[in-house]
């Protein structure tokens, strides 16, 4: 297996997790609301795929820069 390494900036990479976040979310809802049992098994298998993607992803970055790289909220504070 070949390794793609990149260097991110903080702030491209709470852009990259929210994103992958954000995926998750609609696809944990699909596989919860359809009744197709083909649909669920389709983004059921690529939930997991990208589950094994997102968590290591997310560890790092939270060991990097603490927990305020997943804080994805608008509000002002």
């Amino acid at each position: 297996m070949n390794n793609f390494q990149i260097a991110l900036a903080e702030s491209k990479l709470k852009i990259i997790l929210e994103a992958l976040t954000e995926l998750e979310s609609r696809k944990k809802s699909i596989c919860e609301t359809s009744s197709n049992e083909d649909e669920k098994a389709d983004v059921g298998n690529e939930l997991t795929e990208l589950r094994l993607l997102l968590k290591p992803l997310r560890e790092r970055a939270i060991r990097e820069y603490g927990y305020k790289i997943i804080n994805f909220s608008r509000a002002l504070t």
